[in-house]
């Protein structure tokens, strides 16, 4: 019973937050929803909508061109900071580890606020800083060609701290004597990275990688602060579109949209944890 009591609170959060609105959300997504929550059953009809809709295949791009540049840099970036940082000689480790992680745990909004105001092109620090070099400045979250990546730059920025944690205890996991062993054999830095800390670390990546993607394919907050989507379309994602349709009315085929994002997000999930996991069995 006092086991039942102490996982209650849990279970019933995950219940009424997360499993109660999943299901309703599916079964949403097969009706027509009109004024005053009157509903009717409608069947396919919302995707097949959703699969003529232009606007979602853009968002589907949109979508993927932020996880495939976001999440191989930000792993990349990671990877070399949890390598410098764990330099036994390096001076203020620690002052440095919580630097590069408080980005992640501020949260999302008040970065793309911050970040919204130094890409301002009139009066943001980025092209004040510019200025004085003598280089012309861009409207980084108007221009439709210079947005999507101003974005990307923001979302690598905030992901750098979580990554660079769990690779760094990766690697201060990793047995010294492989080093050593290196070492002896005459490997330089590039190929114990390659051929010894790499290896070790398919558990974390793997790590990063489903969180990198599951995140990426969700992203909301950021985008919908700098740019809510725009300029145009230039910027809008699943979640973001899937917001503009129900802000619309068009609840039937948010929920639509919201059931395919969950289960492209599932399968990318599946996929990473599956392949790396017999690539980690291999080794």
């Amino acid at each position: 019973m006092w086991g039942y009591l102490m996982i209650a609170p849990v279970v019933i959060g995950l219940a009424v937050f997360y499993i109660y609105p999943f299901f309703d959300t599916l079964v949403n997504s097969f009706k027509t929803i009109g004024a005053f929550n009157v509903s009717k059953w409608c069947g396919l009809a919302n995707y097949k909508k959703l699969t003529t809709d232009e606007s979602l295949w853009h968002t589907l791009y949109n979508t993927f061109r932020y996880v495939i540049f976001t999440v191989p840099v930000t792993i990349i970036l990671s990877l070399l900071l949890a390598v410098l940082l764990n330099t036994k000689n390096l001076k203020g480790r620690g002052i440095y580890r919580v630097i590069y992680f408080l980005p992640y745990v501020t949260m999302a909004t008040a970065i793309a606020a911050v970040w919204k105001w130094m890409y301002n092109g009139d009066f943001g620090l980025i092209n004040y800083i510019l200025g004085l070099f003598g280089i012309k400045g861009q409207q980084w979250v108007t221009n439709p060609a210079i947005a999507p990546y101003s974005i990307i730059v923001v979302s690598i920025w905030g992901s750098l701290g979580y990554n660079m944690i769990i690779l760094l205890a990766g690697i201060q996991g990793i047995s010294p004597t492989y080093y050593e062993a290196a070492e002896i054999d005459g490997a330089n830095f590039w190929q114990r990275l390659r051929y010894v800390t790499l290896p070790m670390l398919s558990g974390a990546i793997m790590i990063n990688l489903v969180f990198g993607i599951t995140y990426g394919l969700k992203v909301f907050d950021i985008v919908y602060v700098l740019t809510n989507g725009g300029p145009g379309h230039a910027t809008e994602v699943l979640t973001t579109y899937a917001f503009q349709l129900y802000s619309r009315g068009q609840y039937g085929m948010s929920s639509a949209l919201n059931s395919i994002l969950l289960l492209i997000t599932a399968i990318a999930g599946v996929v990473i944890v599956k392949t790396l996991g017999k690539q980690e069995v291999q080794q």
